[in-house]
């Protein structure tokens, strides 16, 4: 199997665990307040991620230049991401909040456009279009339980801009270190970050908290799956195909959200949605074609 075709198999896996994350939290959520979700998500991540470098010997070094860059890597995500993306969950469906977090691709591309001269071809970047559009239809058509609130819309934008630049950081460091060497430094910085935060604002509800058996499986679920198995996943598909055709797949969280949810909590899907669905896909095929159109169109020509 090649390296291509594992990195595509991985970043699908990848943005099913991220799509899975929205309604992981939404039932954390019943038992626990946003924080205090993050806060034993990070640390279980940790504590996993850790134990696995200790007994596989792959600690690596940090090269000096290369610190700044992890210090915001972590800044981005978990810490800032983390913050936002938990209070916006709070304020719009599972189903909305994946919807807006498909937009990381549009950011990432421009982002890597202007510091990076990643290109996309034309056909590419219609494909973009195309399966934007497809998620716009996905979430404005037909009826449903997709409530929302106009702060959550803004606290979800704010994670989405975390994203971009963490994609964009990511970039840099994916050839130098193993994926999940970078994803237990950055989560080990950003929750050194996040812990004055959590007992500043949720600290004193701990002596009160109550053991919730699946609640506590749901934090569990978003440690593993989410902050450990989707960010090294995510981290080795960059390595092999670049951070925009990577983030270009953040348009399928929506569709296996909605799936998802619809089958463990509820929210509904309807049959016009499919359309949706259907040129959602279809528009990340075409943008993941990697030839010239215009030379293609040439050899179409000549011959």
């Amino acid at each position: 199997m090649g390296n291509k075709v594992k990195a595509y198999i991985s970043i699908v896996f990848s943005m099913a665990f991220f799509a899975f994350s929205y309604v992981w939290f939404k039932i954390a959520n019943q038992a626990y307040r946003p924080l205090t979700i993050v806060f034993f998500r990070l640390a279980t991540s940790i504590v996993v991620l850790s134990l696995f470098l200790y007994l596989t010997k792959r600690f690596e070094k940090i090269r000096k230049e290369d610190r700044i860059y992890f210090f915001f890597i972590a800044l981005f995500e978990p810490f800032l991401y983390f913050i936002f993306e938990s209070h916006g969950l709070t304020l719009v469906s599972s189903t909305v909040a994946s919807v807006l977090i498909a937009t990381i691709p549009v950011f990432t591309a421009i982002g890597a456009l202007v510091f990076f001269r990643e290109k996309l071809n034309r056909l590419n970047y219609v494909g973009v279009i195309i399966s934007f559009t497809g998620i716009l239809i996905f979430i404005v058509t037909g009826e449903s339980n997709l409530s929302f609130d106009i702060r959550g819309i803004i606290l979800m934008l704010c994670a989405v801009l975390c994203a971009t630049g963490y994609s964009l950081i990511l970039r840099r460091l994916a050839n130098n270190y193993r994926p999940v060497y970078i994803v237990n430094v950055q989560n080990i910085i950003g929750f050194i970050l996040f812990l004055p935060v959590f007992l500043l604002s949720e600290g004193r509800y701990i002596p009160d908290m109550v053991f919730d058996p699946e609640a506590a499986l749901a934090v569990a679920q978003l440690a593993i799956f989410a902050s450990c198995g989707a960010f090294i996943l995510f981290g080795y598909t960059v390595r092999i195909i670049g951070v925009t055709r990577a983030n270009l797949f953040a348009n399928i969280i929506p569709v296996l959200t909605a799936v998802f949810a619809y089958y463990s909590i509820g929210e509904i899907i309807t049959i016009e949605k499919f359309t949706g669905i259907i040129i959602m896909i279809t528009g990340l095929y075409i943008a993941q074609i990697r030839f010239s159109y215009r030379k293609k169109l040439k050899e179409v020509y000549k011959n």
